[in-house]
């Protein structure tokens, strides 16, 4: 139980280095060299460069390579997923993330229409490689991820209970603990699959699977995700769905681009999009 506990701090430790690693790393105006990351980090250059591979998969160095407001252009000249391609080939998203798999169901309409009615959604806050994470879920899965770095944790948390209103909210992070930790990667035996509870509307849900065909360190487009839930003309409806993504990172509404090579919106924070499309490119290359 001791050395469950240290490890459990250690890697609580960790995800805080990495977090603050990438703010930094985020709001320099220029590449900032490995011992001056280190020295914000106040840690050795030797030491900090393994814990940021570890968790990130490549160096530092390389990573600043991939936060660069020209890299989402060259994802979609380089990664670009079309999605009834991916489905046909059996290329998922929801397949592989981070080596685990993803299981997933919907609430059907009519559980969605009640606002949560009859609901109980379990919420925590844990750390993350992209700042607080507030997490929630159902006794069938993970129902929401949220990210307080942009927002704040009050805004974060006001954000996804006013989407069931009539869910009844019960802070209990330990009951989510095994689920999250599969989720941001960290390395635990015991669980290898971070099972989703998609609440929305059924146009939402739909939008939401096919965010889950484009595989990890790719990307797609709004209007790509409109023809391939049969709807072309619906691009503004589908970025509006994207937007409306409860479960952010599991479902990776930040791999959603414009045709022009821009970011689009994020809900957010662009710069926790920038900071999503950046680890995952580095482990994909890793």
């Amino acid at each position: 139980m001791e050395q469950n506990a240290q490890t459990d701090t250690e890697s609580r430790y960790h995800y805080n280095v990495v977090r603050r690693a990438i703010e930094v790393i985020d709001g320099a105006d220029e590449p900032l060299t490995l011992d001056a990351l280190a020295s914000e980090m106040g840690m050795s250059p030797a030491h900090f460069q393994r814990v940021f591979s570890r968790w990130v998969g490549v160096s530092p160095k390389r990573y600043q390579q991939y936060l660069t407001l020209g890299h989402a252009k060259s994802l979609l000249a380089d990664r670009f997923t079309m999605l009834e391609a991916a489905q046909s080939s059996g290329l998922s998203g929801s397949g592989r993330l981070h080596d685990l798999f993803l299981r997933w169901e919907a609430m059907s309409p009519g559980e969605y229409a009640k606002g949560g009615a009859n609901l109980t959604i379990y919420w925590g806050w844990f750390d993350s490689p992209f700042g607080l994470a507030l997490v929630m879920g159902t006794d069938k899965g993970i129902c929401g991820v949220g990210f307080a770095a942009e927002m704040g944790e009050d805004w974060a948390m006001q954000d996804l209970v006013r989407r069931w209103p009539q869910a009844t909210f019960v802070e209990d992070p330990m009951r989510l603990r095994p689920w999250v930790l599969a989720a941001f990667g960290a390395e635990d035996d015991a669980l290898k699959e971070a099972p989703l509870y998609l609440i929305g509307a059924p146009f939402q849900i739909k939008v939401w699977e096919a965010l889950l065909r484009i595989p990890s360190g790719h990307v797609t487009t709004y209007s790509e995700i409109a023809g391939s839930i049969g709807n072309p003309r619906a691009v503004r409806a589908v970025g509006t769905a994207v937007g409306r993504n409860p479960i952010s990172w599991l479902i990776p509404c930040h791999r959603a681009l414009r045709k022009s090579g821009a970011l689009g919106g994020y809900h957010w924070g662009l710069p926790v999009k920038r900071a999503l499309l950046a680890y995952e490119s580095a482990r994909i290359e890793a």
